[in-house]
C-alpha cells in the first residue's frame, strides 16, 4: 500500500511539472501552486475561483489553459444586471415569428386531413413542440460550454461585478455541469468543461459559490518570477534592463498609490523600452514613460519625487 501511494505521489508530481511546461510553451509562467490547482481541477472536476488584484494574469490563465489543451475558450464577461438570457440561452424570436406566419399560412392544410376538434388540436400541438425546439434556441456562453462535446474552457470573468442573483443562478450549473430547459429537457455534454471564475475582490463572493470551487489567489509576482514573465513575453529585452525595470516596478508597488502597476503594465513598459532602444534606466526616461505603468496622474505625481531613489535601489 505504501509503495502504491508513493507511486501515485510521483505521478502527480510529474503531471504538475508537465502542466507547468505546457503553460510555459504558451508564454504563461506559472508557479507550482497554480499548476497544482489546474491538476486538481482536472481530476476533481471542480471550477477554480481565481482571485487577486487586476492585471496579475487571472484571465490569461484561462486563455493559456485553452491554448495548451487545444480546447475552445468560451468567455462570459460579467457585469451588473447580467441575466439568464445573456448568459445561458434565449429563443430566436424573429425565427419563431416567421415560423408562426408560415404556420398560419398552412393552417388549413394542417387540419384538412383531421376529423374532429381533438384531432385538429393534436396536429397543431405537434407543430407547437417544434416551435420550442433546439432549432429555435440561441445558446449563450454557459450553454455553449456545457453542451460542447469536445470539452471547452469556460471563463466567467469578473464574477464580482455581477449581482447576487446571478451568482445564485450559477450554483446548479457549476455543481452538475448541465442545463435544464423546460421546453426541451436537460442538456449536458460528453465532456465536462474546465471552468475558471475570476474576481478582483470588488465585493465578497458568497459562501455557496466558494464551496463549489477550488480557490486560487494570484498575488503580484516576486522579482524572480516577474523577470521570468518578462523574459517570456519580451524576449528581445537585454538582461540588465530587464532586471532594472523589474526592480523599479517592485519598488513602485511599495508606494501608496491609487492603482499599483500590474504585470500586464510591466510587460507593456518593457516593450516600450525595447522600442525606444533603452539600455539602462535613468530618471528622465522613467518620467517620460511612467504613464505606461501608472494610469492616474495623482499616482504619477506621487511617484515623481521617488524615481531617482527607486532607480538607485534597483541597481544595488
Amino acid at each position: 500500500m505504501a509503495k502504491a501511494k508513493l507511486s501515485s505521489t510521483k505521478n502527480s508530481k510529474k503531471s504538475i511539472e508537465l502542466i507547468q511546461s505546457k503553460f510555459e510553451s504558451e508564454g504563461y509562467i506559472c508557479n507550482n501552486q497554480i499548476a497544482t490547482a489546474i491538476f486538481l481541477s482536472q481530476n476533481l472536476h471542480k471550477p477554480i475561483l481565481v482571485e487577486g488584484p487586476p492585471g496579475v494574469g487571472k484571465t490569461e490563465l484561462a486563455k493559456a489553459t485553452a491554448g495548451w489543451m487545444s480546447k475552445s475558450l468560451i468567455r462570459l464577461q460579467c457585469y451588473e444586471g447580467l441575466d439568464e438570457a445573456k448568459a445561458l440561452y434565449e429563443w430566436k424570436y424573429g425565427k419563431q415569428l416567421l415560423y408562426t406566419q408560415v404556420l398560419k399560412d398552412k393552417l388549413n392544410d394542417i387540419i384538412s386531413d383531421t376529423s374532429g376538434l381533438e384531432s385538429s388540436i393534436e396536429s397543431l400541438h405537434n407543430f407547437d413542440d417544434i416551435f420550442f425546439s433546439d432549432k429555435f434556441l440561441e445558446p449563450r456562453p454557459l450553454l455553449k460550454a456545457v453542451s460542447d462535446d469536445e470539452g471547452a474552457v469556460l471563463l466567467i470573468d469578473e464574477i464580482d461585478k455581477s449581482d447576487d442573483e446571478f451568482e445564485a443562478f450559477l450554483l446548479e450549473i457549476l455543481s452538475d455541469y448541465q442545463v435544464s430547459i423546460p421546453e426541451i429537457g436537460t442538456i449536458e455534454g460528453k465532456v465536462k468543461p474546465i471552468v475558471f471564475l475570476t474576481s478582483n475582490n470588488t465585493r465578497e463572493i458568497g459562501d455557496a459559490l466558494k464551496r463549489r470551487c477550488l480557490h486560487l489567489y494570484i498575488p503580484f509576482p516576486d522579482a524572480k518570477l516577474e523577470e521570468q514573465i518578462i523574459a517570456s513575453r519580451v524576449p528581445d529585452i537585454e538582461k540588465n534592463l530587464k532586471t532594472e525595470l523589474v526592480n523599479f516596478v517592485q519598488n513602485l508597488r511599495d508606494l501608496d498609490l491609487k492603482k499599483l502597476p500590474s504585470v500586464a503594465e510591466t510587460i507593456d513598459w518593457a516593450k516600450s523600452l525595447v522600442l525606444l532602444n533603452v539600455k539602462s534606466l535613468d530618471a528622465n526616461l522613467v518620467r517620460e514613460t511612467l504613464n505606461v505603468l501608472l494610469k492616474f496622474q495623482s499616482d504619477i505625481d506621487s511617484a515623481d519625487s521617488e524615481i531617482e531613489a527607486m532607480i538607485r535601489k534597483g541597481n544595488t
